[in-house]
C-alpha cells in the first residue's frame, strides 16, 4: 500500500503491521488520528522536530526507514489475515539494506515475524547483523498499552549505535 522508505546503512527501520485505513487514504505512514509515532520520534531524539505524516519520506535524512509487514493491503489488525503478511519479504529487505536496528511498532507484528511471543525491548534474535527491538504500538487504538519508557530505551540504544 505505502512505499517502503529504505536505504543502506540506516540507523533504524520501523515496521508496522500494515497501513491503517487512514494512512492508506492519506498515502502517508502513521496518519491516523491519535497516532503517537511522529511526536514520539522527536520526543526520543530521533528527529529534530515533529514531522507530519505527509513528510514521511524525510525520515531518511535522520537515518530512519519505514516499512510494514503487510505491504499489499491496508486495514486494522483484526481485519488482516495471516496470508497478508510477508515475513520473508521483510527479512529480505532487512538483509539487503542492513540497518542497525529493526524496530517493530507493536508486539503483534514482531510476534508474526519471529513466530513466537515477545516482550518489549531488545530481542535475542537478529536479522543478519540487524538488532531487533519491539516497542509499544503508537496507534491510538493501542493507547492502553502505551509506554514511552520503552521508546526512550530505543532512543538510548540508537544513540549508542551512531
Amino acid at each position: 500500500m505505502l512505499p517502503d522508505v529504505l536505504a543502506e546503512d540506516l540507523l533504524v527501520v520501523f515496521c508496522g503491521m500494515a497501513a491503517s485505513p487512514q494512512s492508506a487514504k492519506a498515502k502517508a505512514y502513521y496518519a491516523g488520528p491519535g497516532n503517537k509515532f511522529w511526536p514520539t520520534l522527536s520526543q526520543i531524539g530521533l528527529t529534530e522536530r515533529q514531522l507530519k505524516p505527509h513528510e514521511f519520506s524525510e525520515v531518511l535524512k535522520y537515518g530512519i526507514g519505514l516499512t510494514d509487514l503487510a505491504k499489499e493491503v491496508s486495514g486494522r489488525d483484526a481485519e488482516l489475515g495471516y496470508s497478508d503478511f510477508d515475513a520473508d519479504g521483510l527479512r529480505n529487505r532487512i538483509n539487503y539494506y542492513c540497518p542497525k536496528v529493526l524496530c517493530f511498532n507493536g508486539k503483534k507484528a514482531a510476534q508474526i515475524f519471529l513466530e513466537k511471543r515477545v516482550a518489549y525491548g531488545l530481542q535475542e534474535e537478529c536479522v543478519g547483523d540487524t538488532a531487533i527491538f519491539v516497542a509499544p504500538s503508537t496507534s491510538g487504538a493501542a493507547s492502553g498499552f502505551w509506554d514511552i519508557r520503552v521508546w526512550l530505551e530505543l532512543g538510548q540504544l540508537t544513540k549508542k549505535l551512531q
